[in-house]
């Protein structure tokens, strides 16, 4: 099953530096099926941040095809990814746009994360545009059975290992008959 995340922006009291107070909206990333589950889930998760009152504002389903989390990095960057794909029937070649959220601590540990996360890719690519997400912090989903080690690793290596790009022959058929026979 595909990942859905929804950017939710919660408006809160926040206290800065000088001690004073101000309201800020800030948005963050929830893994859900649904606007309804998403709501439900940053509240719970904000809960636990947020001792006053907090108001969530918008929720909309977020442009990120991937979502790469690294040790040591506390930024969130959006990494605009360019595939390259030969389209034999116009004899053109065609490039298709994705969006990876790759955390990082400055724009080059980000480029570098990028390029690490895409050295699986079977086709060509390029990286276009990095820049700093607003993005406050990533909430996926979790089971509720896994220890705080097996969610992070969980969230940091399965994410990553997913091939970006699978190569099809272009040899391959469909056989009526391998349908009909498991059906």
């Amino acid at each position: 099953m595909s990942t859905i995340w929804f950017e939710c922006k919660v408006k809160y009291r926040k206290t800065d530096e000088t001690g004073g107070q101000k309201v800020v909206t800030e948005p963050y990333l929830v893994d859900a099926m649904s606007y309804t589950e998403a709501e439900s889930r940053i509240n719970e998760e904000m809960s636990a941040y947020i001792n006053e009152e907090f108001k969530i504002t918008n929720i909309k389903v977020a442009n990120f095809a991937e979502i790469h989390p690294f040790e040591n990095a506390d930024r969130w960057f959006k990494s605009k990814v360019s595939l390259m794909a030969y389209d034999e029937e116009s004899g053109k070649e065609r490039k298709s746009n994705m969006y990876l959220l790759v955390q990082g601590n400055d724009v080059r540990e980000a480029f570098d994360n990028t390029v690490h996360v895409m050295k699986n890719t079977m086709g060509e690519y390029t990286i276009p545009a990095i820049s700093e997400s607003p993005i406050m912090d990533v909430f996926p989903y979790f089971s509720g059975d896994e220890e705080e080690s097996e969610k992070f690793e969980r969230f940091n290596v399965l994410k990553a290992s997913k091939p970006v790009i699978a190569e099809v022959e272009d040899t391959m058929e469909f056989d009526p008959a391998y349908l009909e026979e498991n059906n």
